[in-house]
């Protein structure tokens, strides 16, 4: 099963630190992330189908993509970044 942490580095282009452990990771994001995107980031962790996380979330195809799109750019500013890392 991937982490959070995994998932995460699998969407920022440059990372210079190592990421927080799980748990304070976790708390970074909570505050910097709404609910949706923190949702969709651990789905995509659990490997879950995107259907099915549509579904979850109440998302038609179009949202879903935007959501995704507005996530990764989310993870790749800078504040997050440092918010994030150790």
């Amino acid at each position: 099963m991937l982490t959070l942490s995994m998932e995460i580095e699998k969407h920022i282009k440059k990372l210079v630190n190592p990421l927080k452990d799980e748990d304070a990771l976790l708390e970074s994001l909570k505050i910097k992330l709404t609910k949706k995107e923190l949702k969709l980031l651990k789905a995509w962790a659990e490997g879950t189908d995107i259907n099915e996380v549509q579904t979850q979330l109440n998302l038609d195809e179009e949202r879903y993509g935007e959501l995704s799109a507005k996530l990764i750019k989310k993870l790749n500013q800078e504040k997050i970044k440092q918010a994030i890392c150790i």
